[in-house]
């Protein structure tokens, strides 16, 4: 045998599911991959990405998607395609760095337990547009007189007001904020002071309506996962839930290019603007980690089912461009209804929209006015409630495949690991049905950037320097079939670095400006998801080197030497020994002295 087995270790063999499935087509890992940036809580916290840069300012995300994403995503689907595992047993190919795969797991998790609040706050404005009048439109916002609101904002006591700002220079003007009626309706759920800017500025409260709609959520996942557990059937659902959210989130573009000011929205979207482009650079570096998914290693599990052939060079392209396009449509459907706010706005009036949840709750005021405005509530509200369906049962495959995959007793229990693993995932995200916990997400998406920047800095180290650059070119040409030039593994190793360390410091930036208005308790949630998983890695990496015999060298060397690395499949797995048997490839981390062996 020309590789290590887990035998000569010491450790576990890894024993490979052979039962474990495939994609039904090969464009299936192509649709679940681009519905990772159906991760709508990029657009939630625009505020900090500056999406009002419009189309140009994307320009910026194509340089970045050829220097680094592009070539990580190739990475990530050459770990999960050759291992045929998901991304903890996948770091047999260095085995000190498998405590990346248990990262990656905490993160889904913690993921998982906020994100639903995106597939129940589609659920609230659905089940409300089934009344006969929506209870957001200025029908239903009559009564409320106290509270000025773009329906009852009046533009002759505006004109009042400029006039006597005109004529006096010692008259005190006062603006009015006009608040719009879906987010004062949300807002209620809370029994908080609807008029608050924030609703965290409240005591902590539990909305009994939002934890309701969770349970139905959860249920509903349940019920995918009890009927569409395997890879064929749940690439062919996956597959049909993203072309519906793409379908009517097209239909919804084209009656939102109707509504007043909607024009200007997208002609301010398509416009070079010098400020969007330097936005752009500063931004769509962050925007570009957002692709592997919330918890990091979501590629390499979909990859996994994938034929040990697939071409994953032409598939990373086709994923990053798109992605892009759900960016794009998103981005102009954002656009609009910004516009469309500003010009209903009238003088002296500062209307007071929620810029950072347009797409949620500020929309739903915008359809309300229009001709079968329920029917367009229940469209859209669908196509969100679709979109962040397909994040959250991805995320949760990816999760339930690695640990199937690592771990053997759990295979003989997949369903019922699978209902409690998604009964704990309920369970723990009520918090998040708190007006603190609604909003408390942005704080840790943003901190989960800084701890994407530090796992690819150590996959690239351990990929194509522990691994070595020579192995890694061998291993991709074996499985493509095809040369992997190696100018592609310069920019891996030398130009893919530097502008993870500029993510790293974007993020760093983000993280602190944002942690400046949040609460203690927040702070110490960021501090287990940014700083413990950073000291985890390299700890269990320790743990790793210390279960093994010898010196501290060997020992760490036989903690990064790649363990039961081969194909799983038989035949690749033969012809991939020969390889091996006919390489004279080396390595000091690879060499076995005479005192290992003794």
């Amino acid at each position: 045998m020309v590789y290590e087995s887990s035998y000569e270790t010491g450790r576990k063999p890894f024993k490979p599911d052979l039962q474990r499935g495939k994609w039904e087509k090969p464009t299936d890992f192509i649709f679940a991959c681009c519905g990772l940036a159906l991760k709508l809580d990029i657009f939630v916290i625009s505020y900090w990405l500056y999406f009002d840069m419009g189309l140009f300012g994307i320009l910026p995300y194509y340089f970045y998607m050829a220097i680094y994403m592009v070539p990580l995503l190739v990475i990530h689907s050459f770990m999960g395609q050759f291992s045929s595992s998901g991304f903890i047993s996948a770091f047999r190919l260095s085995p000190f760095f498998k405590g990346m795969g248990y990262i990656s797991i905490f993160l889904s998790v913690a993921a998982l337990l906020f994100y639903a609040i995106f597939a129940v706050v589609p659920l609230v404005y659905i089940f409300h547009s089934l009344r006969p009048t929506l209870p957001w439109s200025c029908e239903a916002m009559a009564n409320m007189k106290n509270v000025t609101t773009m329906c009852n904002a009046n533009q002759s006591d505006a004109d009042i007001i400029n006039s006597l700002a005109d004529n006096s220079s010692e008259v005190m003007v006062e603006y009015v904020e006009a608040h719009i009626p879906s987010v004062l309706f949300f807002k209620q759920h809370f029994q908080t002071n609807v008029t608050s800017m924030m609703i965290e500025e409240e005591s902590i409260t539990m909305s009994w309506t939002l934890a309701g709609l969770s349970i139905i959520v959860w249920g509903a996942i349940a019920g995918i996962f009890k009927y569409c557990s395997d890879p064929a059937t749940f690439g062919k659902l996956l597959r049909y839930m993203i072309l519906t959210t793409l379908g009517i989130m097209l239909l919804c573009l084209v009656r939102f290019l109707f509504l007043p000011g909607a024009l200007d929205g997208l002609l301010h979207y398509v416009k070079p603007h010098r400020d969007g482009m330097v936005g752009g650079t500063f931004t769509m570096v962050l925007v570009v980690l957002q692709a592997f998914g919330s918890g990091w290693g979501s590629v390499m599990s979909l990859a996994s089912f994938n034929d040990f052939k697939a071409n994953i060079m032409g598939y990373s392209w086709v994923i990053a461009f798109g992605q892009t396009l759900a960016y794009i449509l998103f981005g102009m459907v954002t656009f609009i209804l910004q516009h469309y706010f500003q010009s209903i706005t009238v003088r002296t009036y500062d209307l007071f929209v929620e810029a950072n949840w347009v797409l949620y709750l500020s929309s739903a005021s915008a359809m309300a006015e229009m001709e079968f405005a329920n029917l367009w509530t229940i469209l859209y509200y669908s196509m969100l409630l679709i979109a962040s369906l397909v994040v959250i049962i991805t995320q949760i495959f990816t999760v339930l495949t690695s640990l199937f995959d690592e771990f053997e007793t759990l295979r003989a229990q997949k369903e019922r690991t699978t209902f409690i693993f998604i009964g704990l995932l309920a369970f723990f995200s009520f918090p998040f049905c708190t007006n603190h916990g609604f909003l408390a997400f942005s704080a840790v998406s943003v901190d989960s950037l800084i701890t994407y920047s530090v796992m690819h800095f150590m996959l690239i180290l351990a990929v194509l320097w522990i691994y070595g650059r020579e192995r890694f070119q061998r291993d991709i040409e074996f499985m493509l079939g095809q040369p992997f030039a190696s100018w592609k593994i310069f920019i891996l190793r030398f130009i893919a670095p530097l502008f993870l360390l500029y993510s790293l410091l974007v993020g760093l930036w983000m993280a602190i400006m944002e942690h400046i208005y949040q609460s203690t308790p927040l702070m110490f949630i960021s501090f287990i998801l940014v700083i413990l998983p950073i000291l985890f890695i390299p700890g269990y990496g320790v743990y790793i080197t210390y279960e093994n015999t010898g010196t501290f060298c060997n020992r760490l060397r036989r903690a990064c030497r790649p363990t039961d690395w081969y194909p799983v499949e038989m035949e690749n797995r033969q012809q991939y020994e020969e390889t091996l048997g006919n390489s004279d490839l080396t390595h000091q981390l690879y060499e076995v002295t005479e005192e290992e062996v003794n």
